[in-house]
């Protein structure tokens, strides 16, 4: 008994055991780890969208002029018709002694030009900065896409970047209209939530006033969609925002004193501190929740407003203001975003891809496994075997890391049934060689499984590193190839060198005894 099950043989059929078993739910949809299937497989939905990194950049000068006000204000400094352009920040200070002061808290900003004629200034971001925040843009879109899509609850989206300004989003298992028009609102919303002052001053002629007389005034003409969803007209706010939504913390679903949906949000202690001090600062007067570009409400502060929260109303269901926190929560996309390519995948097209790709893999398997069986006889059964097993095993491998599998991740699959049979070749034409050169059978076995795993662990790990950089810098379909075949790799190893040696230490016995070299390794006698 402990001739036949030596060590190899026992670690070979535990890796035969646990392959199977973590194969079957995704073999047959029972309870378990299983593999996902991407998006060329069971259908979906593409997206390739532009970054609008010019809306960054202007975006970044607002938060600059919002910035500057505030420091100016901790500092009693006045500024008079301090706004953001598309290309700077301009202001003018009423105190000529202010310049001193003003000039050190600018000096502290970094990656800006600072221009300067008697008391108006001039600020402009460097080039080295607005590349700096066209990159993030990108990157910040990136992140804050991949974590609205993993709270919603996508199954393995894949978002990243291609080329300058562009993100490709895939998105396996959106089947309908709905689910489609829901992940693409969710994806493409800014969620840009501000709070901004209501010039009451001049608020009473907004129905009337241009965009470029509110300019003059330091405004801007929102509009007011009220805190039930119905359209309201105008509003004039004051264009530097109070504070925008980097300061929020939190968002989550509540319900108000009517039992309506709402969104409650929370803000870090710089935000509780601006907006307190506000508060305290305006009480009579109206501050507008504003959420991209949209005033939600306009509420008059009747006091000081401690504690850095607040809700959003707007006549939500429940599954908007649901996908509405979770963009807040998410982040704000720092520029809007632009569908420029749109290509859906039925889930029929996916089912052919499957059908034509197992097709491939089981008549090539049936080829492989019908010219080993010939060729080597019993040689060829134990290594079919082998085969088997490392199928089992790529499978349960990936399932149990919840691995996505993708029509390139097929090919890898059947690419892999070549390398691993190749390994078997050479172990079979190795131990060839030693029995035609005289050696006993329990020789021939030695020295063939010692003179093959050499070239077997040199032609793998070349192969392995190649997986293995295709994974981290390809992308997509890349990475479905490199993981497949990486892992059929590590699994062809194991069972070709370590357990078929094991099943002819067991047999060896067997072998010696009946002394039919054709018969387990088909040689003919000449």
């Amino acid at each position: 008994m402990k001739q036949v099950f030596n060590f190899r043989l026992i670690v070979f059929l535990c890796t035969a055991l646990f392959g199977i078993a973590f194969s079957i739910p995704s073999l047959f949809q029972t309870q378990g780890p299983k593999i996902s299937l991407g998006l060329d497989l069971q259908g979906g939905l593409n997206l390739l969208l532009e970054v609008k990194t010019e809306e960054a950049i202007k975006a970044k000068y607002a938060s600059l002029a919002s910035s500057i006000g505030f420091e100016a204000k901790q500092k009693q400094i006045i500024l008079d018709r301090l706004r953001a352009k598309e290309d700077g920040v301009v202001f003018d200070i009423i105190d000529s002694e202010d310049a001193k002061t003003i000039d050190m808290v600018l000096s502290k900003i970094n990656g800006i030009i600072i221009q300067k004629q008697e008391d108006s200034y001039s600020v402009v971001f460097n080039e080295k900065e607005i590349g700096e925040i066209e990159k993030n843009a990108v990157s910040q879109a990136i992140s804050t896409i991949r974590n609205r899509l993993d709270q919603f609850g996508l199954s393995e989206p894949s978002v990243t970047q291609q080329g300058k300004n562009n993100i490709l989003v895939e998105l396996p298992g959106i089947k309908t209209a709905e689910e489609e028009n829901r992940a693409r609102a969710l994806i493409a919303k800014s969620a840009h939530l501000q709070m901004m002052a209501v010039d009451e001053e001049h608020n009473a002629r907004v129905h009337t006033m241009s965009a470029l007389e509110a300019q003059k005034y330091g405004d801007v003409i929102l509009p007011f969609v009220g805190d039930d969803g119905q359209d309201f007209g105008k509003i004039l706010l004051k264009a530097i925002p109070i504070l925008d939504g980097d300061k929020l913390t939190d968002a989550r679903v509540a319900y108000d004193e009517n039992h309506q949906p709402v969104v409650s949000f929370s803000l870090d202690s710089q935000g509780a501190k601006i907006f307190g001090d506000f508060s305290g600062a305006n009480i009579g007067k109206r501050m507008a929740i504003v959420l991209d570009g949209k005033v939600y409400s306009a509420p008059v502060i009747r006091q000081r407003i401690g504690g850095g929260s607040g809700q959003i109303s707007g006549g939500f269901s429940v599954e908007q203001a649901s996908d509405l926190a979770i963009t807040l929560r998410s982040g704000a996309l720092p520029a809007p975003l632009e569908v420029i390519e749109k290509r859906s995948v039925g889930p029929s097209l996916g089912q052919d891809s499957i059908r034509a790709s197992a097709i491939a893999l089981i008549s090539g398997f049936i080829l492989v496994v019908g010219f080993m069986i010939m060729y080597y006889s019993m040689a060829g059964v134990i290594a079919t075997f082998a085969l088997v097993v490392n199928l089992f095993l790529i499978i349960a491998i990936m399932s149990i890391f919840g691995a996505t599998l993708t029509l390139p991740g097929m090919a890898g699959i059947v690419l892999t049934v070549g390398v691993a049979v190749d390994a078997n070749i050479i172990i079979n034409e190795r131990l060839r060689e030693a029995l035609h050169a005289g050696e006993n059978v329990m020789r021939a076995v030695k020295l063939g499984y010692a003179n093959a795993s050499r070239a077997i662990f040199d032609s793998n790990i070349t192969s392995l590193i190649a997986s293995v950089l295709l994974y981290a810098y390809g992308t997509g379909a890349i990475k479905g190839f490199a993981i497949t075949t990486g892992i059929g790799i590590i699994a062809s190893i194991i069972t070709a060198i370590i357990g078929t040696y094991g099943f002819y230490q067991a047999i060896l016995p067997k072998i010696a005894n009946t002394k039919s070299l054709n018969f387990w390794f088909g040689i003919r006698k000449n």
